[in-house]
């Protein structure tokens, strides 16, 4: 289990903002131990410029991101999923496709940064919070200890996280 790398699915409805924001985080601190990965059920087709913004300033790569269905996921030859983690409202209510291997999931719900109103600093304030939560999340999540936590502890220690807010 030590050199097992876990692939982790982040959703969201447009997959253009939370969703893409927890991809490009575990990627960057779960390296070599995670590799994630991020779909939404709706897609917007394109990830949201101030989504870009905010982790283009935190210095992460954005090349390889990109708005996409849940379907690819859910298809033969598709990547197993270890963990898929919902990380909006509308996401946990949906009617998710049965993932291959059976994942363990967890909702790890997040206002949408992209419903944000007020002028570009405000709505990147919204942008910033999200990434501040989710990588504090990401982070306790990645330092849990896999070899010692049945299934049903995980599952319990995913779901707490999800209601981990910032400062605890």
């Amino acid at each position: 289990m030590a050199d097992q790398v876990f692939n982790v699915l982040f959703l969201c409805t447009g997959n253009s903002a939370r969703s893409i924001i927890g991809e490009c985080l575990i990627n960057q601190w779960g390296q070599g131990k995670f590799r994630g990965y991020s779909a939404g059920s709706h897609p917007k087709g394109e990830v949201h410029p101030l989504a870009l913004a905010v982790l283009r300033r935190q210095n992460y790569s954005t090349e390889s991101l990109r708005s996409k269905s849940w379907d690819e996921f859910a298809q033969s030859g598709a990547p197993a999923m270890d963990f898929v983690f919902t990380v909006c409202d509308n996401a946990a209510d949906e009617q998710c496709p049965t993932w291959p291997g059976q994942p363990i999931t967890a909702h790890w719900g997040i206002p949408d940064p992209a419903a944000a109103e007020g002028d570009e600093v405000e709505r990147m304030m919204a942008f910033r919070q999200t990434f501040r939560e989710l990588e504090n999340r990401i982070k306790i999540f990645i330092n849990l200890p896999f070899g010692s936590l049945d299934t049903l502890k995980l599952q319990k220690k995913l779901e707490e996280i999800g209601q981990t807010e910032l400062g605890e």
